[in-house]
């Protein structure tokens, strides 16, 4: 039940940073890529006890391109 809720939690993240830039409310910033990155490692918590690994990879990686993103960001400021 709480890994459910965990990944609900990533999964509205997720849509909130996809609404949020698509209605050019926030840019691909910092803002949209914590959006990513909290989103992604909620979803991959709530998919771990499920044994999804195909869907539980792909929010790791999404995660990770995140970090690469932010660290991106942080250096060229």
């Amino acid at each position: 039940m709480l890994f459910d809720i965990i990944g609900w939690i990533g999964m509205i993240l997720v849509l909130i940073a996809y609404i949020l830039l698509s209605n050019n409310k926030i840019n691909n910033g910092i803002t949209y890529q914590v959006l990513n990155l909290l989103g992604g490692i909620c979803m991959a918590i709530g998919l771990f006890p499920k044994n999804a690994w195909f869907s539980f990879s792909l929010q790791i990686i999404w995660a990770l391109i995140a970090v690469k993103t932010i660290i991106k960001i942080k250096n060229n400021n």
